[in-house]
């Protein structure tokens, strides 16, 4: 009995080992490199101001900025363009495919500060050589069998917090995968709701051309028939003529432009091509812009604003970077162990006798690598580098962009209320110099200089119509509107 008792391996030694094993994992609380610190980013004092000016249709005003700006247009068919577009769009598509791909690798950074477990089994027929080493101990050279199976495990120690910088690191680049592809669906937004503002403008074009062709085709109908009763010459009619194709000649430049746009809206959505055609070719008008436009605080315009959240993970990845690259310079230690059965005989396979065991710690300490631990770390602190100044190029770049867009949408404002006076009196001049032509008081070079007037001054005052609400899309897009940011309902981007 004593004898089998002194055979069996000693727990108490393995306990009196239990005090380094407790200091190793206090260690592992320790991780060496910078701690990622966010960056502080406090906009311009002027920047967003907000001022009541005579003359603007629409005002900005610092209240609570709508996730689906949109809607503040009032325009079912876009918001149902909206809506389907965050759902087709091939380009958000290829986004949540990085994003999953982002996710799977963070879960494989992860599983490096994990302990590893695997089973393994073999079966091998073998025989030793007659002429070997084996023989010099008399080992017999007839065939055999061998079996053996059991478990492995191994668990290194993070004791400069390699695996906890690497996983952090990997949670960074998830979170700016996460912010891209937000960045992607702000970017969409604004590109379906431009699209969709062009095609009304170039629809309400078109309406125009078309009056414009029925005041035309009476004009020449008025020459021929002046010249018929001897009261007018050739070159009226001639004129007539001339105004009446030149009008007519826009029409299949338009309807060119239109039928491009409602293709390139079928493709934000991910649709073939005319997919759209029977939704948007009924005319509908150049969705007006609100009389307040909720612009929010310059405060919560950096935790609004994708790019440059999506800049400060990068940033963030690349601090912890640094972290994995100096941990690399100092010792690693791993526990392993393995508990199995070997046999000869599948008849003694499961005896406890039969069984293997191994255990302990294994020491890794990098002498001499070339350089290439010094390299990696200088490699690791440029690209932090390089990720700081990104982040304050993103920066800068949102403040001046907002900036220009607020300028944008006030200055193409002031326009509006000139180009309406204008419209107003050239509609007064055409319908004077007509009935002066008419009476015989006047040339038909007056009316043709008043109709050609009014068609540019109805174009111009359409196109401003386009130009404010397209700058109030560009307004929001500089805003990071269109998704739910950190400052709104949901704290963060959906992942």
């Amino acid at each position: 009995m004593t004898r089998k008792f002194t055979n069996r391996p000693d727990g108490r030694k393995y306990i009196r080992h239990l005090p380094v094993f407790l200091s190793l994992a206090f260690l592992s609380a320790c991780a060496v490199g910078p701690d990622f610190k966010r960056p502080v980013s406090t906009p311009p004092a002027h920047l967003m101001e907000t001022t009541d000016e005579i003359g603007r249709q629409s005002q900005v005003v610092t209240g609570k900025m709508e996730t689906a700006w949109w809607t503040l247009f009032n325009d079912e068919i876009l918001s149902e363009l909206q809506e389907r577009a965050q759902k087709g769009n091939l380009d958000l598509q290829l986004a949540a495919a990085r994003l999953a791909q982002s996710r799977a690798q963070t879960g494989v950074a992860n599983s490096v500060g994990l302990p590893h477990l695997s089973l393994g089994g073999s079966y091998a027929r073998a025989a030793d050589s007659a002429n070997g080493q084996m023989a010099l101990l008399g080992a017999p050279d007839s065939p055999y069998d061998i079996m053996q199976a059991g478990f492995n495990a191994s668990w290194e120690i993070d004791l400069w917090g390699h695996a906890r910088r690497t996983g952090e690191s990997a949670a960074a680049s998830l979170q700016a995968s996460a912010f891209q592809r937000e960045g992607v669906r702000v970017s969409i937004a604004a590109e379906v709701a431009r699209a969709y503002i062009q095609l009304r403008h170039v629809q309400t074009q078109l309406d125009i051309t078309r009056q414009n062709l029925a005041i035309a085709e009476n004009a020449l109908k008025l020459a021929d028939s002046r010249v018929k009763n001897g009261v007018a010459t050739r070159f009226e009619s001639s004129a007539s003529a001339a105004q009446l194709a030149s009008t007519k000649a826009l029409v299949p430049r338009l309807e060119e432009q239109r039928d491009a746009l409602m293709n390139a809206l079928a493709l934000l959505l991910g649709e073939p091509p005319r997919a759209l055609n029977s939704l948007l070719t009924p005319t509908h008008q150049i969705p007006p812009v609100p009389s307040k436009v909720p612009i929010g605080l310059s405060s919560e315009l950096a935790r609004r604003r994708p790019d440059i959240l999506q800049a400060e993970a990068r940033l963030h990845a690349a601090t912890a970077a640094i972290g994995v690259a100096k941990a690399d310079f100092y010792p690693r230690i791993s526990l392993n162990g393995s508990l199995g059965f070997q046999s000869l005989n599948l008849d003694t396979f499961g005896n406890w006798a039969s069984r293997t065991f191994a255990v302990g710690p294994t020491l890794y300490l990098p002498l001499f690598e070339g350089g290439r631990l010094k390299g990696t770390l200088a490699l690791s602190e440029a690209r932090q580098q390089e990720a700081a100044i990104a982040y304050q190029q993103t920066v800068l770049h949102a403040w001046h962009e907002v900036d220009d867009t607020l300028s944008a949408y006030a200055d193409v404002q002031r326009r509006r209320e000139q180009l309406t006076l204008a419209f107003d009196e050239y509609r007064k001049a055409y319908a004077v110099a007509l009935r002066r032509y008419e009476q015989g008081a006047a040339e038909y070079l007056m009316v043709l200089t008043a109709q050609r007037s009014l068609l540019a001054s109805q174009m111009e005052l359409a196109d401003n119509t386009s130009r404010v609400s397209i700058a109030m899309v560009n307004l929001y897009k500089a805003l990071g509107g269109g998704w739910a940011s950190q400052t709104g309902e949901s704290g963060g981007p959906q992942q």
